[in-house]
């Protein structure tokens, strides 16, 4: 089968795209691990120093005049020791020639000063090299899958914070009674019974303000309107019956930008207050 005439032009233009696309995610990874080296690096010292100051006040102010536990001591002289070998260590690989990190010495503004200017040169290049409107159709319903997997599993993961919430809240609530039941007058369990008010109360405000329940219904129904959009497409059927490709693509992506536009509304109906959901509804 014959390639089209613009074939190469298209893959050199893909190929660059994915390039920068690259570069960018390469840099954004830089500056993730530039960042912990960097709180390492002024960490373990500053930590290192917290501990000192805390072992003389906690000898200045409660063993003045007896020494400290031999089991306390040797928590912080071995705390004190891991913390010197760190940072000895960590401005050593900082500061040697061949150091194994990749961006010794650099300032993290600097890296993201980078960033920026590699998302500017993608930004122009892609205006530049903007395919036609069909080709980023197309390439919009092949990403499609790859959005509906990440639907499902943010839907997965709230449905579980709420099952253990409210597993929690089983547990605890059946707790309570069973304490109150044992310890009649429950002056011995008094700590027990605090704890359990205070975790019953904690989950119940949580669950309430979080709403992971409604939270994971509505993932999961955007997710399943967009497979059920994109099986139409694929095989072609109502409302993806035009005779005509782009018409149906063209349509395909209105009803899917709309469905995600519903489910950003959906989530921020969920994150404002009660009464101001009852005044945008």
């Amino acid at each position: 089968m014959p390639q089209p005439a613009n074939a190469p032009d298209s893959q050199n233009t893909t190929d660059a795209l994915i390039s920068h696309r690259r570069e960018i995610s390469d840099l954004k990874q830089r500056i993730k691990n530039r960042r912990l080296q960097v709180t390492g690096l002024y960490g373990t010292p500053i930590a290192f120093v917290a501990l000192l100051l805390l072992c003389a006040g906690l000898k200045v102010f409660i063993w003045l005049h007896t020494s400290m536990p031999d089991a306390l001591t040797g928590i912080f002289v071995g705390i004190g020791f891991f913390l010197a070998v760190a940072t000895i260590a960590q401005f050593a690989v900082e500061f040697s020639k061949d150091s194994p990190w990749r961006d010794p010495k650099t300032p993290v503004r600097d890296l993201r000063l980078d960033l920026d200017l590699a998302e500017e040169h993608r930004v122009l290049e892609s205006r530049r090299m903007t395919p036609p409107t069909l080709e980023r159709q197309f390439s919009y319903k092949e990403r499609l899958p790859a959005e509906i997997a990440r639907l499902r599993k943010e839907s997965r993961h709230y449905r579980r914070v709420h099952l253990f919430m409210q597993w929690l809240l089983f547990i605890t609530s059946a707790a309570i009674s069973a304490v109150t039941a044992w310890y009649d007058p429950p002056q011995p369990a008094k700590g027990a019974l605090i704890a359990l008010g205070f975790i019953v109360t904690v989950v119940t405000a949580a669950a309430g303000y979080f709403k992971p329940r409604e939270r994971a219904f509505n993932l999961q129904q955007t997710a399943d309107n967009m497979e059920q959009h994109a099986t139409a497409l694929e095989l072609g059927i109502a409302p993806y019956s035009d005779v005509d490709d782009e018409t149906n693509l063209q349509s395909f992506a209105t009803t899917v930008e709309k469905l995600r536009a519903e489910q950003r509304m959906r989530e921020q109906q969920l994150d404002q207050p009660q009464q101001g959901q009852q005044q945008v509804i």
